[in-house]
């Protein structure tokens, strides 16, 4: 399996942080947070990674070079247009040829061993692709998932409004003392991901959405399994995160 990290943004919630650095050059326990990633993609036995870069690309190729100073092997890809994260894995499509791949936003973290049970539970079965999800997120801000009862995916709903959420409850999707599962941001995709991806159209908020994407997957018939992030899990959104991240070390 290959890995695909998506750090080709600027991370405009950064403020001045990011005007020399891109978001996940940003350093959390004295290590750019992609060295985080890196490092626990390389523990769950991945050693193959290609990096989406764009604002500031020089800065994570000085740092990380062909990944050999980790004992990996790291590509790049250019992603000029920053339009969404439905388009951003394309560019790395070369690089991934037939092989399936776990794909993360460079700028979450979790514990190294989540990678790990990532693969193992998307080797269960014949799946198609693998999405992660957690507890305790305003799902506004992300998305809401819907699972059966062998936590296979049944719908994905992108960052839905309060109307969207009631609309949802109404229909039965959504029940009192179930667990709203926001979308963690971490997947794993066989190549067939992009004959949905290359049919993609912009969404209200003039992006491309994976998560479009991975609608029309299940849409289509595609089995994609479900799995609960264990333990940590952040997303280094804003100055406020980091801030945490660095009082949490020094504690």
């Amino acid at each position: 399996m290959k890995s695909v990290i998506l750090a080709a943004g600027k991370g405009t919630r950064m403020r001045e942080l990011t005007d020399e650095l891109p978001k996940p050059m940003l350093r959390v326990h004295g290590k750019p947070i992609l060295e985080h990633i890196l490092t626990g993609l390389k523990m769950a036995g991945i050693l193959d990674a290609c990096i989406v870069v764009g604002w500031k690309s020089e800065v994570i190729k000085a740092c990380f070079g062909d990944g050999s100073r980790l004992g990996m092997r790291i590509e790049y890809a250019h992603q000029e247009v920053q339009d969404g994260t439905g388009k951003a894995p394309e560019v790395a499509r070369a690089f991934i040829g037939s092989d399936s791949f776990l794909l993360t936003y460079g700028d979450i973290l979790v514990r190294p061993e989540t990678y790990a049970e990532m693969i193992s539970r998307f080797g269960e079965d014949a799946f198609s692709g693998l999405l992660t999800v957690t507890q305790g997120e305003d799902v506004t801000k992300g998305a809401i998932n819907f699972f059966d009862e062998a936590f296979r995916l049944k719908k994905i709903v992108e960052k839905p409004s309060i109307s969207q959420l009631e609309a949802l409850q109404k229909q039965g999707w959504l029940k009192s003392g179930d667990p709203a599962w926001y979308n963690a941001g971490i997947y794993i995709f066989k190549p067939v991901v992009f004959e949905f991806t290359a049919r993609l159209h912009k969404s209200p908020r003039g992006e491309y959405e994976i998560t479009d994407a991975i609608s029309a997957l299940v849409d289509a018939g595609h089995a994609l399994a479900g799995c609960r992030i264990q333990g940590r899990w952040v997303d280094v959104r804003d100055p406020e995160v980091l801030r945490q991240l660095e009082a949490e070390a020094a504690g």
